[in-house]
């Protein structure tokens, strides 16, 4: 009994499950780069990985939409759930050092509404816009 095949991919291409599995590694290393340029806290080289990433991701969904369509073998759940766990893991981390940045921010720039020391050192209040005075 013969066994039925898939066609063979056109010469000088990857076969679909070689470009999911390129795809895939493609997101893994966009991720490391991510958390290497979160480690070194420079807002440009961030702000790049993260469009990258968005990319990468965006050619993996692509790719294993096709795949899924075409009945290929997808990559296994585990690799999947790991990534996934890397992405959350590092939006977690994300939101801390947002939440940190403006309770520094709160600390150093206060409301309209709160009392700070005037020029002769003692409390003042900030008049806002609304104020009215005499």
């Amino acid at each position: 009994m013969a066994t039925l095949r898939s066609p063979a991919p056109p010469a000088g291409q990857p076969a679909p499950h070689g470009e999911l599995e390129a795809a895939l590694q493609r997101l893994e290393q966009q991720l490391d780069q991510l958390q290497a340029a979160l480690g070194t806290r420079e807002g440009p080289e961030i702000q790049q990985q993260a469009v990258a990433l968005q990319h990468a991701l965006a050619r993996l969904v692509d790719h294993g939409t096709q795949a899924a369509r075409r009945g290929d073998a997808l990559p296994p759940r585990w690799r999947l759930a790991r990534t996934g766990a890397q992405v959350a893991a590092q939006r977690e981390a994300l939101a801390r050092a947002g939440a940190a940045l403006d309770r520094a921010i709160g600390v150093l720039v206060p409301g309209a509404d709160c009392a700070v020391y005037s020029a002769r050192g003692v409390p003042g209040h900030v008049r806002s816009a609304a104020s009215i005075s005499a």
